[in-house]
């Protein structure tokens, strides 16, 4: 059986993978320790990469995720990365996401603000039904604060140029956080947005179950 170890997203967690079944896979999930202070998102990585114990593990990374993911791809040795709904590379965020890293607009935003659910959150998530929604506001509230700021400040200010030639990349094109029209996806989810794991799941799952028997 493959062993896989998934990293949820920014703000979000593994119940954003309810709705998959992952058979025939040895899933393990890995949870978000507490940065310290200043800490690079590739010094976090690497302590992250202490919880991998199997040998060239299959890694699925969800937004932030994803993005941590490539990180360990650099440390240790993945049998294959699977990113969905984000980057594989600083060059795949969008360019506001660094204007804002240089004026530093995300230290003065208050936390608070930043786990509120509201209209524009739903939104930008695609939240769309009564029950997506009430998850959101759940995972929102239950998010670190802490966690939540320096995770941001390490997105926008990313600085990765290298890709794992194992790396396989699924995007919604309907994704308001991370517009795929600034990516270059393997697989295109149509209409899939940023929480697309909950209200896109058979479709992903399909798309991880053959890519993990083919590869």
């Amino acid at each position: 059986m493959k062993k896989v170890y998934i990293l949820s997203g920014l703000g979000v967690d593994k119940r954003v993978f309810n709705n998959f079944k992952f058979d025939g896979l040895d899933v393990e999930y890995i949870d978000w320790i507490p940065p310290t202070k200043k800490e690079s998102l590739s010094a976090y990585a690497r302590r992250l990469a202490n919880h991998i114990q199997h040998k060239e593990p299959i890694l699925i990374g969800l937004s932030f995720g994803g993005m941590v993911a490539m990180e360990i791809a650099k440390i240790i040795e993945v049998k294959k990365v699977i990113l969905i709904a984000s980057a594989k590379n600083k060059y795949e965020l969008p360019f506001y996401f660094r204007i804002i890293g240089k004026i530093g607009l995300n230290k003065v935003i208050p936390a608070k603000l930043l786990k509120s659910s509201n209209y524009i959150t739903n939104w930008f998530f695609g939240a769309q039904t009564k029950e997506e929604k009430l998850l959101l506001k759940s995972i929102l509230h239950d998010t670190n604060p802490i966690f939540l700021k320096w995770a941001i400040n390490e997105i926008i200010n990313w600085d990765n140029t290298v890709e794992p030639v194992s790396t396989i990349h699924i995007h919604g094109n309907s994704d308001r956080i991370l517009p795929i029209s600034y990516t270059k996806a393997d697989y295109c989810i149509n209409q899939g947005g940023h929480f697309m794991t909950i209200n896109k799941s058979k479709e992903i799952e399909k798309i991880i179950q053959h890519i993990i028997i083919n590869q």
